[in-house]
């Protein structure tokens, strides 16, 4: 049975519609990175921050925080008051607590514990107003194939913080072409099991795209090794927004010879003056 191409674009159109509506309702969450106020670098010596109650320190065995008389958390439902000493925190990970209208996360980043509130009023959340994209096209949904390595290798990458850097088991590559050009990536695992996902900059990234990185998720390869990129999802990561992020930096290699006009463009908070790009 021959489907119409219509159909096939009114569909496409749809469910991509439907996932871009989900993805800037999440980043606009009232806890969402929208709303982080700092990024605070734990050390052993205690330290008080503004956007935080209590004061806080490093330790080997995980963060420890000291809370005022008139201070509390609430960890896993349970209100806290006095000295609370949490688990340590595997790299990458990360856990929130509540801190009235707001939520505190500790997290675990390149062998640093780090602290980050999120506040839902801060400005930064209260304003935004969605993420300009390039229309979304058929033409960016490009086949590819994933070519595992005979063990994942672990891949050191950059940080959007100076001195920064994360380990990440590296699975494989994918292999695609566009306009007959052959090209290849680099691949992290995803979030789901089997799943994929690639950072990568290209000819648009400081132009139209953020500069720093774009991160496309890929969902698991068959049984051939068959994937799908499809770069009108290709997404920025929180430090196209924030100055409070870690995030990494694309491998070796990740950087495109081509303009992938697809995907999100550069955020109106990013852009010069304030204005969205075009």
């Amino acid at each position: 049975m021959n489907i119409p191409t219509s159909h096939l674009t009114e569909s496409f159109l749809q469910e991509w519609q439907d996932w871009h509506r989900r993805h800037e309702e999440i980043r606009a969450d009232p806890h969402g990175f929208l709303a982080i106020t700092g990024l605070h670098w734990l050390t052993a010596q205690p330290q008080r921050f503004p956007d935080a109650p209590g004061e806080w320190h490093t330790t080997p065995d995980g963060v420890v925080v000291d809370l005022a008389d008139n201070e509390y958390l609430v960890v896993d439902g349970r209100q806290v008051i006095g000295r609370h000493a949490f688990e340590r925190i595997a790299e990458r990970d990360s856990v929130q607590v509540a801190a009235g209208a707001a939520v505190v996360e500790i997290a675990r980043r390149g062998g640093h514990d780090i602290v980050r509130p999120r506040h839902p009023d801060h400005p930064l959340r209260a304003a935004y107003r969605g993420t300009p994209t390039y229309p979304p096209t058929l033409d960016w949904v490009v086949p590819g194939r994933f070519v595992p390595f005979d063990e994942p290798r672990p891949t050191t990458v950059g940080a959007v913080v100076d001195g920064l850097s994360h380990v990440y088991p590296t699975p494989g590559r994918i292999e695609f072409e566009v306009g007959g050009l052959p090209l290849s990536l680099t691949a992290f695992p995803g979030t789901r099991p089997g799943s994929l996902s690639v950072l990568f900059t290209d000819v648009t990234s400081g132009i139209s795209t953020y500069p720093a990185n774009r991160s496309l998720a890929i969902e698991a390869p068959d049984e051939q090794g068959r994937v799908t990129l499809d770069f009108n999802r290709a997404t920025n990561l929180p430090c196209a927004y924030t100055d409070f992020a870690t995030c990494p930096l694309p491998p070796a290699g990740n950087r495109l010879p081509i303009a992938v006009e697809a995907g999100e463009k550069i955020p109106p908070e990013r852009s010069p003056a304030g204005k969205p790009s075009r």
